[in-house]
């Protein structure tokens, strides 16, 4: 009976990421039963792949230890795919402190390339540009985002020591449910059972990441980036802004996104007073005020501030250097 060669291969790449596979996650990632799974693990051994059963209530298959697999044969797209997808990585920030590994890595591959090939990834290489510089963001260690990823998977607990803004550190217990990858830095979004509240945590103020025995089953209908922005927009900052704005969500968000603002309606008054219709209350927290006024100017749309006080000042200042600016002479 023939074999899919895909399937095949995949499991092979299971395995090949390190640990014991269970039986039902292999079945489950490869989209078929418990039998299928062990001919296909038949047809590795059948290759001189080392592929151990592991007997046992978590037990599963594994690749014998020191199995070292052939040389990575790539196809041209895929080399150049992977190449691309390093060098943007390292250079937007989403590496970690092993920052050489991305580079040694692209090297590897750089050198398998066809000439032809290589000449061509050369000339795109040169004619991009990244709005983030290598180097402008503090990275995670691998050893802890590795950790706290397998923690996301398995729904196990984690200990983590942890550094805060202001140097202070502490050590606490974490039910990690995503990673997060934004603005060239990597987060972890998840519930301090200690506190009974949710938090979210840089990774490279992460020293050190232990999982702990034990599971936990993370809330229904869970969006971890959205929690990280919104996370984000109501961190302490030196200013609390409050506005009311009369337009809809969209265009608030086109210039004030979830990561900076929250955005909520207003509740309808018990008179029936229609005029709160259309307008949404828009809370943000900010270290200065000076780019604001110019936000809100793009929006073009009617707004109120209700704090602070100094914002409204600011905006009267940016409205008045306008009116000057369009009455002065040519």
């Amino acid at each position: 009976m023939a074999r899919p060669t895909a399937q095949v291969l995949t499991l092979l790449e299971l395995l090949q990421s390190g640990g014991i596979r269970t039986m039902a996650e292999l079945a489950d990632r490869l989209g078929v039963d418990g039998r299928t799974v062990r001919r296909y693990v038949d047809h590795l051994i059948d290759l001189d792949v080392p592929v151990e059963a592991v007997r046992g209530r978590y037990g599963g298959y594994r690749l014998a230890p020191g199995y070292r697999m052939p040389p990575l044969m790539l196809s041209d797209d895929e080399a150049l795919a992977v190449l691309l997808g390093l060098v943007a990585g390292r250079r937007t920030g989403l590496m970690t402190t092993a920052g050489t590994a991305s580079e040694t890595a692209a090297a590897k591959i750089r050198r398998v390339l066809p000439d032809r090939l290589a000449r061509r990834l050369d000339t795109v290489l040169e004619s991009l540009a990244f709005t983030a510089e290598p180097g402008e963001f503090a990275a995670p260690q691998t050893v802890v985002l590795l950790a706290i990823a397998d923690a996301v998977r398995h729904r196990r607990p984690i200990s983590i020591r942890y550094t805060a803004a202001d140097g202070r550190r502490s050590e606490r217990t974490l039910h990690a449910y995503g990673l997060v990858a934004h603005s060239g830095r990597w987060y972890v979004t998840g519930a301090d059972p200690e506190i009974a509240e949710d938090r979210t945590f840089r990774l490279d103020r992460i020293t050190d990441a232990r999982t702990l025995p034990g599971s936990f089953e993370p809330p229904a209908g869970l969006d971890p980036a959205q929690r990280v922005l919104s996370g984000l927009a109501k961190a302490p900052y030196r200013h609390e802004v409050t506005l009311r704005i009369q337009a809809t969500a969209e265009q608030i968000r086109a210039r004030l996104p979830a990561s900076v603002a929250s955005v909520e309606e207003l509740p309808s008054p018990a008179d029936g007073d229609r005029q709160t219709e259309g307008w949404l209350r828009v809370e943000l927290r900010a270290e200065r005020l000076d780019w604001l006024p110019g936000v809100l100017a793009s929006l073009d749309r009617p707004f109120v501030i209700e704090r602070p006080d100094e914002l409204r000042g600011l905006v009267v200042a940016l409205a008045d250097r306008l009116a000057n600016s369009a009455r002065s002479p040519r």
